[in-house]
Parts: C-alpha cells; sequence; structure tokens
C-alpha cells in the first residue's frame, strides 16, 4: 500500500548477491504521530486515539468515541502491509473494522505482541500501540505523495485517481493514471501547480478549491518539517464531501534533527534495528545486512568495495559499517561490541587504509575490544597507512590469534574461507 514511491523513485543496490532496498539515514514516525502533526497544519485526517493498553482503549472508547457503533483499531508497526500481516500468536490482522463493544478484546490480541508482515520480514515487529479510528464513510479512494526528485533537485508530487493496497499494480498496469508535478523549491507551490494535482487526483465530491488548499497545506508540512517523503494512500473523500487523509506515512530527512527536534523526539527506537541504535549512538555509520562476515572499515567508499569483494570471492556481507576518518578508540570497541553481537557472523573482516585514521588506534581498539567482549570468531586484520607499524605491534603484542592480510584481495579471501571453516 505505501510502496509506489519507492517504485517510482528510489534507488536498488545489489549487496550479497540479493536486491536490497537501499537503506535511507531517515526518521520514520507512527501514523498515529503523522497524523497529529497533519492536524497541526490543518489537513483533514480521521478522529483518533492511540492506546499503549487495553485500560487506556477501554477510556479511550469512552471518552473519545461514546456514540460511535463501529470503530477501526490499526496496529501501530514502522512497517507497511499491517492489514494483510499475522501475529506470531496466530491472530491475523493488524487492522480491523469491529464493533464498538469488541475494541478492547481486539486490540487485547494485539498489544504488546509481535507482528509480521512482508515489509517487517519473519521477525516482525512489536506492537506497542494500537490507533483507535473513527470509521469513515468513503465514497472514493485517491493516491498522493511528495517526495525528493534528483532529476528536478526539487520536491514532486505524484498522485493518481485510484488508491489503495493495489497502489503497486495500478501503477504497472496504468501508468497514465500516475501524474508527477515537479514543484519549483524557490517559488513554493503555486496555485497552478496544486490545481494540477487535484485535476490528477479527480476528486468526485470534494471541493475542488478546498481541495486545492488541502494539497498547499501538504506541501507546507513537507517544506516546513523537512520532509524526505509524505505519502497519504489513501487520500480518500468521504460521504460529507470532505477530503481526507486516512493513512500516511512520514519520513523526515535526519540531517535537519538541530531544528527539527519536537518531531525527532517521536522517534521509537524499539521499531529499529538494536545495532543501528546503538552504532547512532556511538555516531557511527552502520547498516545492518544478512550475511555471515562483519566488516569495520573506515572511509563509505572502501566499505562499499570491502563488502564487493567479500561478495567477489563467494562470501556475503553482515553489514556496512564507516567508522570514519577520525575514530576514537572507544568508538573501535563499541564498534566490535555491535559486530559480534549480530549472531549470523562467522567471521570479523577489519579493512583500514590510514589516511586520518590512524592504524595504532584502530590496533589499541581491537585489542581492548576482545579485553571486553569474548570473540568466538575469526577476526581477519589489514592496516595499511599511517602508523601502520606501530599498529602491527600492537596487534602482536596482544597476543591475540588474528588472521593478518596483506592486501584487501587476501583480505577477502581469508575472511570468507574463515567463515566457512
Amino acid at each position: 500500500m505505501r510502496g509506489l514511491v519507492n517504485k517510482l523513485v528510489s534507488r536498488s543496490l545489489s549487496v550479497a548477491g540479493k536486491w536490497q532496498q537501499q537503506q535511507l539515514r531517515r526518521l520514520n514516525i507512527h501514523e498515529y504521530q503523522g497524523a497529529e502533526l497533519m492536524s497541526k497544519y490543518g489537513i483533514n485526517v480521521p478522529k483518533g486515539v492511540a492506546a499503549a493498553s487495553v485500560d487506556e482503549v477501554k477510556q479511550a472508547v469512552k471518552s473519545a468515541f461514546p456514540n460511535e457503533d463501529e470503530l477501526v483499531v490499526k496496529s501501530q508497526i514502522l512497517a507497511g502491509g499491517r492489514g494483510l500481516g499475522t501475529f506470531q500468536n496466530g491472530f491475523k490482522g493488524g487492522v480491523h473494522i469491529v464493533k464498538a463493544d469488541q475494541v478492547e478484546e481486539i486490540a487485547g490480541k494485539m498489544l504488546g505482541q509481535i507482528l509480521v508482515t512482508k515489509q517487517t520480514g519473519p521477525q516482525g515487529k512489536v506492537v506497542s500501540k494500537v490507533y483507535l479510528c473513527q470509521k469513515l464513510s468513503l465514497v472514493n479512494e485517491m493516491y498522493f505523495a511528495i517526495t525528493l526528485d534528483r532529476k528536478t533537485a526539487g520536491p514532486l508530487i505524484i498522485a493518481c485517481k485510484k488508491g489503495g493496497t493495489s497502489i503497486e499494480d495500478l501503477a504497472e498496469k496504468y501508468p497514465d493514471m500516475i501524474i508527477k508535478v515537479p514543484i519549483d523549491v524557490f517559488k513554493g507551490i503555486t496555485d497552478e501547480d496544486a490545481a494540477k494535482v487535484v485535476d490528477g487526483l479527480a476528486p468526485k465530491v470534494a471541493d475542488r478549491n478546498d481541495s486545492i488548499e488541502q494539497v498547499k497545506k501538504l506541501y507546507k508540512l513537507f517544506c516546513e518539517c523537512d520532509c524526505t517523503l509524505l505519502e497519504i494512500n489513501p487520500l480518500a473523500e468521504t460521504s460529507s464531501s470532505q477530503l481526507v487523509a486516512a493513512d500516511a506515512k512520514l519520513n523526515f530527512d535526519d540531517n535537519a534533527a538541530f531544528r527539527q527536534k519536537h518531531i525527532f523526539a517521536l522517534r521509537d527506537p524499539s521499531q529499529e534495528d538494536p545495532r543501528e541504535v546503538a552504532a547512532a549512538k556511538a555516531d557511527l555509520n552502520y547498516i545492518g545486512l544478512d550475511g555471515e562476515i562483519g566488516c569495520m572499515v573506515n572511509g563509505a567508499g572502501l566499505a562499499m568495495a570491502t563488502m564487493d569483494i567479500i561478495k567477489l570471492h563467494g562470501g556475503t556481507p553482515a553489514n556496512f559499517l564507516d567508522v570514519g576518518g577520525n575514530a576514537s578508540e572507544s568508538q573501535v570497541v563499541e564498534a566490535f561490541k555491535i559486530l559480534t553481537s549480530d549472531d549470523k557472523v562467522k567471521a570479523i573482516l577489519v579493512n583500514i587504509f590510514g589516511g586520518i585514521m590512524k592504524c595504532d588506534v584502530i590496533a589499541s581498539g581491537i585489542v581492548n575490544a576482545a579485553k571486553q567482549v569474548a570473540l568466538k570468531v575469526p577476526v581477519v586484520v589489514r592496516l595499511e597507512g599511517t602508523n601502520v607499524d606501530q599498529g602491527k605491534r600492537i596487534l602482536k603484542e596482544s597476543g591475540m590469534t588474528l588472521i593478518t592480510a596483506e592486501d584487501l584481495d587476501d583480505a577477502a579471501e581469508k575472511a570468507v574461507k574463515a567463515s566457512s571453516s
């Protein structure tokens, strides 16, 4: 339901022999948080209340929806496909429309449970909150998104007069239904731009001028909140002729965290890879993958090359980890802790080309990490550059059992061999 933008404008990269969606540094917030934010900008959203316990659910039904016969109960996780997902306790569906007197029972089957969807992977994600919403009488469903477009170097609005769960299929079968309106980032959105979007949405009952204003408000939110993605699916028309953002996904640029403190305070670490959370705290550039060779490298380009050559020799990288050009010894220790916390890692490859980064700092970090972490897997080390002789001496005098390598090709070959032995 939320994947059209990825199909249209995202990039993919081949890692570990599999196509994996490029992981971007951006904040993702829950549906109920997005609805609250949109409401502040005057965007129409369904009435809703988030609840973290059955008691809170009971209270919310009484206070917020005293006259409602039916409500929508939505599990809150940072992944799509909730409606068709399955809980590990066997309960099916992360979104249900139920009678008001059944809300507590359904919410109780969701809260604290692990929901598995097509986007979570088999490990699923824990549902810490449910979002109770009024049931809307919808007469039309459309698709709306704003993202950043490299080709036009600015925001791009994407709209389709059909929306809902089959939007990906519609994009493939009926590409002519998809309209794209690039916005001049210096001029901002004009009435003409907004009108083009509304014409592409082709609302059936909503007032055209009101719809144009809603589009402009959405664009204002996108810019003022430093969004990288604002996706509404469906953007719906109700029987009362109102245009409503029935379900939304918002992502925010991590580089803007310093000026969007109120938004970044909404981050939910329980929904993120714990390894990436730990890496962020240590100011390390880390992305978890699914391979068996843990990598610790300085420099993003060298890190990518290291992953490529591991694959060339028949292995698969377990991560991307760039310790940067000025990492401290404590950061190196933390990097090792993160690598060894991954049960899938069968070997670790340290590949350092010292320029700004000094080889002796890396070596000291490796030795201290070994004292704090039980290294149960082989460690292959390739050091070159600044203070390389001191680094090699530190490792040699440590008494650690390490596999040394002369160059990158040799290191990758030895790491692959060590991971399979």
